[in-house]
């Protein structure tokens, strides 16, 4: 999964190994956040949801992440927008 980089493998590998339940699942919102980001910028013609994002999490974690907070079930909840300020207007 090239588009999500190795940082985003690195902390999702640290978040595998945390004890404690909230910093664990605060992390997992901020993985899936970046996540989010990179998939747009990566692929801007495709718009991946969170959903994909949560498959991808416990794929990449072996099931260890399982996002399930509730902060993330209102991450899910809210649509996904690309941020026009990052998106180039072509000038004719």
């Amino acid at each position: 999964m090239r588009n999500y980089g190795r940082i985003v493998q690195d902390m999702i590998a640290y978040a595998c190994t945390l004890e404690d339940k909230e910093e664990r699942d605060s992390l997992e919102l901020y993985i899936a956040q970046c996540m989010r980001q990179r998939n747009l910028v990566w692929n801007r013609d495709q718009e991946a949801g969170i959903a994909r994002v949560k498959e991808d999490i416990i794929r990449l974690s072996n099931g260890q992440l399982r996002c399930d907070s509730e902060a993330f079930n209102q991450l899910l909840a809210q649509p996904q927008t690309a941020n026009n300020a990052q998106q180039k207007k072509k000038k004719k």
